[in-house]
């Protein structure tokens, strides 16, 4: 065994950068949303077929982008100030895991609905002033 032992360490990029913001995980949502409307208008089934392989992985991004916010950027004083915040990620989140499986653009919208949520509270946050990159138009 040598002197130095490594452990292995994840993290949403290899350095804390400090750059949070939803609209990661809100464009990939429009592209689940996007790739579904153009899945239903297409009658070439190899498109398709592409067009769920784009829209799963699409999904699964817009997973990663929300449980990275969740878990990094929001403290336990967040959680006590908007107490709803838990349980509309795990419904986003969910939401997300629905969408991967599913062709319906109904689901992508209510997906987009929740991340909108997220956003409205991400943007309450002292913390996100210096962090956000696209804050929306007020």
């Amino acid at each position: 065994m040598g002197l130095f032992t490594a452990t292995p360490a994840y993290a949403h990029c290899d350095l804390f950068c400090g750059v949070y913001d939803p609209a990661q995980a809100k464009i990939e949502a429009l592209s689940v949303l996007k790739t579904i409307e153009k899945y239903h208008a297409s009658d070439d089934d190899h498109f398709r077929a592409r067009a769920i392989a784009v829209k799963e992985a699409r999904a699964e991004d817009v997973k990663h982008h929300l449980m990275v916010l969740w878990a990094d950027f929001f403290t336990a004083d967040h959680r006590q100030q908007f107490p709803q915040l838990d349980d509309l990620f795990w419904r986003a989140i969910k939401g997300a895991g629905d969408a991967k499986k599913s062709l319906d653009a109904g689901v992508a919208q209510n997906l987009l609905a929740l991340i909108d949520e997220i956003a409205g509270i991400f943007w309450q946050t002292e913390k996100a002033q210096g962090m956000g990159v696209y804050r929306p138009a007020s």
